[in-house]
């Protein structure tokens, strides 16, 4: 059994749609992040970086925080989404591309355009601007794919599962995945697959995957 503490933010949503699509049975701890419980003695000594989400695995003795590790152990170990050979490395580059720039970036869309807006007009600026460049990388990666890693069209991995949930917040971020087509088929591909569903309401229902 894993144990998964998470709450209902994009890095969170990365990890329960992983479960989900593995289909293995794990137990949800929710850890509201608006009370403060990411503080809590005991989860700061599975995470010691105060973030969501974390998991330990019961039957490994395993513990980790940071979504990019949690879901390299986790197509390690079950032997799922993920690729092999030389496109293994490039699967991992775009996870660690999501992992240094889309997310974070994307994050200080959140915090100045959608939170704060008004109040740093620079940084409203700046972060917007990086959204979009971001998602053009991101379209033009997609030309003539299906997924982001794997040969010819690709498979659908976990760098693919890591990128969804941020952007899935496109609206956050006032970006039309009209305007990004490849990124727009990609993210509807992503939305049919029954675990996404199940794993975005995790660990509760708060809104419908917002489309295009």
């Amino acid at each position: 059994m894993i144990d998964l503490y998470t709450w209902t933010t994009p890095n969170g949503r990365k990890v329960s749609i992983m479960l989900e699509e593995l289909g293995i049975e794990y137990n949800v701890i929710p850890i509201n992040i608006s009370k403060d419980e990411q503080f809590a003695p005991d989860f700061l000594k599975i995470a010691p970086n105060n973030r969501i989400p974390a998991i330990v695995d019961h039957e490994t003795g395993v513990h980790l925080m940071e979504t990019g590790a949690i879901m390299m152990y986790l197509a390690d170990k079950y032997n799922k989404f993920k690729v092999d050979g030389p496109e293994h490395w490039r699967m991992v580059e775009w996870l660690m591309w999501q992992m240094g720039g889309l997310g974070p970036m994307l994050g200080q869309v959140h915090h100045f355009v959608k939170y704060n807006a008004g109040k740093a007009e620079y940084a409203e600026q700046r972060y917007s601007n990086e959204a979009k460049r971001l998602y053009k990388v991101l379209n033009t990666r997609l030309e003539g794919r299906d997924f982001v890693a794997g040969v010819d069209r690709g498979e659908y991995t976990i760098a693919d599962m890591a990128m969804f949930p941020w952007i899935a917040r496109h609206d956050w971020q006032q970006i039309d995945l009209n305007d990004f087509p490849n990124v727009r088929d990609w993210y509807l591909r992503i939305v049919e697959r029954p675990a996404t569903k199940r794993g975005y309401d995790i660990p509760k229902y708060v809104t419908d995957i917002p489309m295009p």
